[in-house]
């Protein structure tokens, strides 16, 4: 089994979103789904975009956007209402097997640091329908507090709206 000491977070890369695209749609429906010229779309309107890597192989990324982004999510909608001088979590998705092992909140904790203490807010959404309870948790574990919840998709998701406030320097 991989240990996350032997992981490795950089930069994802262009070369990187085919095996990221199976990384995301294998994470539906926690995740939304997405083609490849959505996902690149996304990359290219993104505040930060991070690989997890074990080897040279893709296990995981997030991608964030910052406040004044012309993104139709009702989630990045609802934040950025709300929400002034923040990073928003759009994705993250971690290879199942890695799940519970270090590899999320390490890559937490590589986006706090790029994010550099300039930012008052992470902010981010987990399903609470259908329910994604290990996630729940780990945000709570690591500092977010629900701020609010909102139907998505028509109606077929609730998502628990989530922020952490940044220790800023």
């Amino acid at each position: 089994m991989t240990k996350s000491s032997e992981l490795r977070i950089d930069d994802l890369v262009a070369a990187d979103l085919p095996e990221a695209l199976v990384l995301n749609n294998a994470a539906v429906p926690a995740l939304s789904e997405l083609d490849t010229q959505g996902l690149a779309d996304l990359v290219a309107q993104r505040q930060h975009a991070l690989a997890v890597r074990n080897g040279a192989r893709l296990v995981g990324f997030c991608l964030t956007f910052g406040a004044g982004v012309n993104y139709a999510s009702p989630n990045y909608r609802w934040f950025s209402d709300r929400f002034h001088s923040f990073s928003y979590l759009d994705r993250i998705v971690i290879e199942p097997s890695l799940r519970s092992r270090g590899a999320g909140t390490a890559l937490y904790a590589e986006l706090e640091r790029r994010i550099g203490g300039d930012l008052r807010w992470l902010l981010c959404e987990v399903n609470v329908r259908p329910l994604n309870a290990g996630s729940l948790r780990f945000h709570q574990r690591i500092g977010f507090v629900e701020v609010g919840q909102q139907n998505t998709g028509a109606g077929a998701k609730r998502v628990s709206l989530l922020a952490k406030p940044l220790v800023r320097r």
